[in-house]
């Protein structure tokens, strides 16, 4: 369908705990006037094309393109051909600078800078879309969390020029936060708490648990909740059940995340051990 005869639809949402302000929106003949935030403005076009006048030039952005403004930059944004469809987020300052610093091999200085405004980038955007569709499902806010550090991360790495810290030896932090999700599987744990527990910044505790397990937290946290209902399932207990009692947001989310990962419904393995 040509997108000059779609309906425009624009959804405004927070993302979960960090309160992140977000937008998904399709455009086909909205113009933005010239205006700027005091955030970044953190994006990706999912499809089309956009025009962007921005720091004295024009720009186009198309499937397959971050958009990385700084706060305060000036910018409009007009459909081109059959306009565009695109997801956007819009941190605070602060947040980007305390994942920078958490990120960097040597200290921050002053608020990191993105030199370009537009950049090709499918891995970015593959990332930011990812992350950007758990913020607006916000099922789980650990996943949420996890997935919104690793975008940021990406585009701080690879556009801002930001160089990465060496992983060390973080044993004994990783085993208390797999402790807390090992021991409060069924709650919707979030990172800032497993970073409480662990006495790690976020950035770190992500990648030291997942070379230290192979998981990232909330991937552990989800094989966890798989455990503890294989258990329930064993003792009989009835599937609806077993869903909320090991942390599922209901039964189909169960059966989901639980084939995915045994190969069979919970239906189908509770069968097995029938008498």
């Amino acid at each position: 369908m040509n997108a000059r005869n779609a309906k425009e639809h624009t959804r405004y949402f927070t993302a979960p705990t960090t309160g992140i302000e977000c937008l998904t929106a399709s455009f086909c003949q909205h113009h933005y006037a010239p205006h700027a935030h005091d955030t970044y403005v953190i994006g990706a076009l999912l499809s089309g094309k956009a025009g962007v006048f921005i720091r004295g030039a024009q720009r186009f952005a198309g499937a397959g393109d971050l958009t990385l403004y700084n706060p305060h930059d000036v910018h409009d944004g007009v459909p081109m051909m059959d306009g565009y469809s695109y997801r956007v987020s819009y941190p605070e300052a602060d947040l980007i600078v305390e994942i920078a610093s958490e990120m960097a091999d040597s200290g921050i200085l002053g608020t990191p800078s993105f030199p370009e405004p537009v950049v090709k980038d499918l891995p970015g955007c593959a990332l930011f879309f990812e992350a950007h569709r758990a913020w607006e499902d916000s099922h789980c806010p650990l996943e949420a969390e996890e997935l919104m550090l690793r975008s940021y991360r990406h585009c701080l790495s690879r556009h801002a020029r930001i160089a990465l810290k060496r992983a060390g030896a973080e044993e004994g932090p990783v085993a208390r936060a797999a402790a807390v999700m090992s021991e409060r599987f069924d709650e919707k744990l979030t990172l800032a708490e497993l970073v409480r527990e662990a006495r790690l910044p976020r950035q770190r505790l992500i990648e030291a648990f997942h070379r230290d397990t192979g998981f990232t937290p909330h991937a552990y946290l989800i094989n966890r909740r798989v455990d503890a209902a294989k258990a329930m399932l064993r003792r009989g207990h009835d599937p609806v059940d077993v869903a909320a009692a090991s942390g599922f947001a209901d039964q189909a989310h169960l059966i989901r995340t639980f084939k995915a990962r045994i190969g069979v419904t919970p239906g189908a393995y509770q069968a097995a051990f029938a008498m």
